[in-house]
């Protein structure tokens, strides 16, 4: 989905279309990951960094390629969920991916992972944007691994942006 057709589709949710910092990390509930918004999980909880690039967007997508579910179905949904937004889309935000992009996560072979990255990439291309696919690989594995390491324990995967 075009940038443009992605941003019509959100209608009024306020989103940076760009974040510089991202963070990736598991917290036992939305409370316990809302209290870090103004700071990061950084010293609270362990997390993934990366930068550079909309996080918002990229759950949505990855979500998309993994279950086959329509951006616009998604969106409709309100996935990805809006946890925290202090400065109402003008600074941190915190988002939790979804059970079904969790769940797609964690039970995700290697292949498949490289898989879901490369379409990614060609999906990021499209809008003009280019990814390297050694990269989104490396992120959704990375990702795997801590989903994979939150089966039964109640915990949710969440994305902290800046």
């Amino acid at each position: 989905m075009r940038r443009q057709e992605m941003d019509q589709v959100r209608s009024g949710r306020h989103h940076a279309s760009v974040s510089i910092i991202v963070k990736f990390f598991a917290a036992p509930s939305h409370e316990a990951a809302a209290a870090v918004v103004d700071g990061g999980p950084d010293g609270v909880f362990q997390s993934l960094s990366y930068g550079t690039f909309d996080a918002e967007e990229a759950l949505v997508e990855w979500e998309s390629i993994f279950t086959g579910r329509s951006l616009d179905g998604l969106v409709a949904a309100g996935e990805p969920e809006v946890v925290a937004d202090p400065g109402d889309g003008e600074g941190p935000m915190l988002f939790a991916a979804s059970d079904a992009l969790q769940d797609a996560l964690a039970a995700a072979g290697r292949f498949r992972l490289a898989e879901v990255g490369q379409l990614w990439v060609q999906e990021r291309a499209v809008d003009g944007e280019v990814f390297d696919q050694e990269i989104a690989t490396r992120i959704l594995s990375d990702l795997a691994r801590l989903a994979h390491g939150l089966r039964g324990q109640g915990h949710r995967l969440y994305c902290w942006t800046a």
